[in-house]
């Protein structure tokens, strides 16, 4: 058996959506034994995402952030139930949430209770917007956070709309914060024998993700958009869709044209430098628009590869997941399968020689190990009794 990072590290996971558990997650993934508390019936709130699905709660959303953890199916208001509860966290390295500030201290469960019982506990939080601040209260969502924080509003045409980024981003975001929130406080409980609250918010997040283009506005009053430089685009051929970045290189308009079968735009006056070129983007990238448009995805990628210009086809998800380069990296797990099929999950981003992640445990049913944690009265304490 392959010995794992988190190896002896338990986890009481009260998450639910995409914040918390994708941060839980990843603990599991690396040998964290993480106990997933759920509302008794109900369940993460992700087990609905899909409506009506083939495998009922375990719908494909649930699944991709639930690996590799265990489920229970309380019920909280129950005195045993959160006598239970408190045991658990007593032996217990740490707690995560990701409910709005208050709640798990309505519940009894709040930090300073549960410090008062281990001393050494981690209690990590995921909010909307914070701890404290006029927005402590207001409901924290994915699409809400990218509103507030300016993400929305950067595009790389001014022309087009504003919209919705369709990838949760803050939530992701967020998640792997909070991941290496709890490292870094175990590596300092490691040290001091002392634990802490962890917290962040999709809000930070979302800023943070944004440090370059922050600290040009904040130092220079500076707008900084990447996807609106000059010889940086996606562009039209006669059989989908390429994106060129031209950049890092002396002069890449030069060898652009070279790979566009073109004259040397960068020898136009209107087009001589970064700033002029700037200034000319609008007739610029015409100009490219209806080149690319002349031959195939194939033809042009070549071509801007041999003269070292940063490109790709613009894919869908569907073919990315069936790259030779997807399976290579081991972003695919297989994780069982049901009457619906097999269970096939994106893998992790994080790929450690001596410690690849495999699937331990497939994505829990709704109380699955109630008997384990609770053996003497589990169909009472998940609710389910009249």
């Amino acid at each position: 058996m392959t010995t794992l990072p988190l190896d002896g590290i338990r986890v009481i996971d009260f998450t639910q959506v995409m914040l918390g558990p994708c941060c839980t997650q990843t603990l599991a993934d690396y040998g964290a034994e993480v106990i997933k508390i759920e509302k008794a019936k109900i369940g993460d709130l992700s087990r609905w995402s899909l409506g009506s699905d083939p495998d009922g709660l375990n719908n494909p959303v649930f699944c991709s952030l639930n690996r590799n953890k265990k489920s229970l199916a309380l019920d909280l208001k129950q005195d045993a139930v959160l006598k239970g509860i408190l045991d658990l966290i007593k032996d217990a390295d740490v707690v995560v949430n990701n409910f709005r500030p208050g709640v798990m201290e309505r519940m009894g469960l709040g930090y300073e209770t549960l410090k008062a019982l281990n001393p050494r506990l981690i209690f990590a939080v995921g909010t909307g917007f914070g701890l404290e601040g006029p927005y402590r209260h207001k409901g924290g969502q994915d699409i809400l956070a990218q509103a507030l924080t300016g993400l929305m509003k950067r595009k790389s045409d001014e022309a087009h709309p504003t919209s919705i980024y369709a990838t949760p981003l803050a939530d992701y975001a967020a998640g792997m914060h909070l991941a290496q929130g709890i490292l870094l406080a175990l590596l300092h409980r490691a040290k001091t024998g002392e634990g802490q609250q962890v917290s962040v918010s999709l809000y930070s997040s979302m800023l943070a993700l944004q440090m370059q283009e922050g600290a040009a506005w904040m130092m220079r009053e500076k707008k900084l958009n990447w996807g609106a430089f000059p010889l940086t685009g996606c562009f039209a051929t006669t059989d989908g869709e390429i994106v060129m970045v031209g950049a890092f290189k002396q002069n890449p308009l030069r060898d652009i044209c070279a790979a566009l079968e073109m004259e040397d735009l960068s020898l136009k006056p209107d087009f001589a430098d970064f700033d002029r070129q700037m200034t000319n983007r609008s007739a610029l990238q015409a100009i490219f628009h209806h080149r690319f448009a002349q031959n195939s995805s194939a033809h042009w990628l070549k071509r801007l590869e041999d003269v070292d210009i940063l490109c790709a086809p613009v894919r869908t998800l569907a073919e990315a997941l069936d790259d030779e380069q997807t399976r290579i990296n081991g972003m695919v797990l297989e994780a069982g399968e049901t009457p619906a099929g097999p269970v096939r999950l994106v893998g992790s981003p994080i790929a450690l020689s001596a410690a690849p992640v495999t699937v331990r445990l497939a994505p829990p049913t709704l109380g699955e190990h109630n008997a384990e944690f609770f053996p003497s009265t589990p169909e009472a304490l998940r609710g389910d009794a009249a």
